[in-house]
């Protein structure tokens, strides 16, 4: 039997269960359908083929899931810090014991490739890990002194917290959000994508199977014309963390401006990768084409914008072809696939009208550039190179979000600068030059909230991350984290009588 065949009997073993009972909301502990009765479909992007049906929550759903999580938070938030942390190491310990079962299912609900997914579960076994071993310092804060005076502030947890994740890495996402809101002491109501519902229910199952008491940890199905707007207009929800598109975080913040929510936005990007003719060009041209090609291109921070020098920039773009060209294409569950299907056919059309487009902007297409026929004629699209393109184009411009790459050639690095900078994200960049200088004066200047210098993407867990401009507010990471759960107070002491200043005799 080959590794695929293995891999397919596998999955269809663990989906077994979804096939039969459906998808199911989970509030207060319990599995339950939606209130109303109602259902979609959620289709694997490998064949378009149903693969369960998904409980469609809505206001009254989300109400019993915000109740839940109010009833639970006071108790929750008093657990103490060393406390939490053992629950959180035990549902990482869960988490491992189920990682293949996990990374199966994510390939088949979002049909990203399983040589990327095997590894996340174990990526967010790590998540829960790291902010479970800051649990117990949560709440510390600092002595400020003053004359005659000492402040002494500390953090709380906010309360109960609505998270709503993405569909293009649904589990890592959702273990990245929740689990510092978790370790702060917060509640969660969690409405995951509708487009890949399957693993945000193993992973509220994982959690209570760990221990993690009733209440604590609510999860609604639904869209976000119904279930999503409810939750971010929801008054016993007092914070929204929000992973998605730019559009809909606009959305999201006006929607919870009337009960005054804080949010956190990780939005969309159009992140640009810059080249200098002094780089490492071959294994810049490895970075350039790992970072729009792997995950489908369905990522926040997918290079998406290649900036070359003139000088080398037919070169480059040759080598950034041909490697391109290479990329297997293929069954999702097969370990040598790179690239599988896109998510769902409306996200597979846009991408496409995309191509179309540039071609009709004037770029031309050095790879790729079609729909193909890959296994189970799903969502198969092309790893897409577009040269001869300019900034002003839209492809240059807006955020396509699958396997398409539009190269660009700049004089210098004055014009490379503003050329990255002209567009409305500010999410991720990366730098490729021999250059210290050039590469401090670069990144100091580069509009963007995370960058990276002569490296792909490599996470570091206590590093902050987010973006800028129309990509989104504040940080997620470290301590970054527990500032957006957590509600700081100051207590201030004197430590001498002072005058008070009299008012009336």
């Amino acid at each position: 039997m080959s590794k695929l065949d293995e891999h397919l009997a596998k999955a269809e073993g663990y989906l077994g269960r979804f096939r039969e009972t459906g998808v199911l909301n989970h509030i207060n502990g319990e599995a339950v359908p939606a209130a109303d009765g109602c259902v979609f479909e959620s289709l694997s992007p490998i064949d378009l083929k149903p693969l369960a049906n998904v409980a469609h929550g809505k206001a009254l759903d989300v109400d019993r899931a915000a109740r839940a999580a109010k009833a639970a938070f006071r108790e929750w938030a008093s657990v103490p810090g060393g406390e939490r942390r053992k629950l959180l190491h035990a549902i990482a310990d869960a988490i491992v014991a189920r990682a293949e079962e996990i990374a199966l299912i994510e390939c088949v609900d979002t049909g990203q490739p399983y040589r990327f997914m095997s590894q996340a579960a174990l990526r967010g076994a790590e998540n829960f890990r790291f902010f479970a071993d800051r649990a117990p310092e949560a709440r510390d804060g600092k002595a400020l002194r003053a004359v005659e005076q000492l402040n002494l502030t500390g953090r709380a947890p906010i309360g109960p917290v609505g998270i709503i994740t993405p569909w293009n890495a649904p589990f890592m996402l959702s273990t990245w959000k929740i689990a510092p809101a978790l370790a702060a002491g917060c509640t969660v109501v969690h409405k995951p994508a509708e487009f890949s519902p399957l693993t945000a229910r193993l992973l509220v199952e994982i959690a209570e199977s760990a221990g993690l008491p009733k209440g604590v940890w609510n999860l609604v199905n639904g869209l976000g014309e119904d279930a999503g707007k409810a939750l971010t207009e929801h008054p016993d929800i007092k914070a929204i963390g929000f992973v998605g598109e730019s559009r809909t975080g606009a959305m999201i913040l006006k929607q919870g401006a009337d009960t005054l929510k804080r949010v956190h936005f990780e939005l969309g990007g159009k992140n640009p990768i810059v080249v200098f003719a002094d780089a490492d060009l071959e294994r810049a041209a490895d970075a350039a084409v790992f970072m729009i090609y792997s995950n489908n291109g369905e990522r926040c921070t997918s290079s998406s914008r290649l900036f070359v020098e003139r000088s080398i920039y037919h070169k480059f773009t040759k080598a950034v072809a041909e490697k391109a060209k290479r990329i297997k294409i293929g069954h999702p569950l097969d370990p040598d696939t790179v690239v599988g299907p896109l998510i769902h056919p409306a996200h597979e059309k846009k991408v496409l009208s995309y191509i179309d487009l540039g071609l009709s902007e004037g770029a031309k297409i050095a790879a790729g550039g079609a729909k193909v026929s890959g296994p189970g004629g799903g969502c198969y699209v092309s790893p897409t190179l577009f040269v001869d393109a300019n900034n002003r184009m839209r492809i240059a411009q807006e955020e396509i979000f699958g396997p398409v790459l539009t190269a660009i050639p700049f004089d210098d690095e004055g014009e490379a600068l503003a050329l990255a900078n002209d567009v409305q994200y500010g999410l991720a960049g990366y730098l490729w030059t021999s250059d210290v200088m050039r590469a401090l004066r670069f990144s100091e200047e580069l509009d963007a909230g995370m960058i990276w210098v002569n490296s792909e993407n490599v996470r570091h867990l206590p590093a902050p991350f987010g973006g800028v401009k129309g990509s989104g507010i504040g940080r997620d990471g470290g301590d970054w984290s527990f500032d957006f759960y957590m509600e700081t107070k100051n207590v201030a002491f004197a430590t001498a009588p002072r005058r008070i200043s009299k008012l009336a005799n």
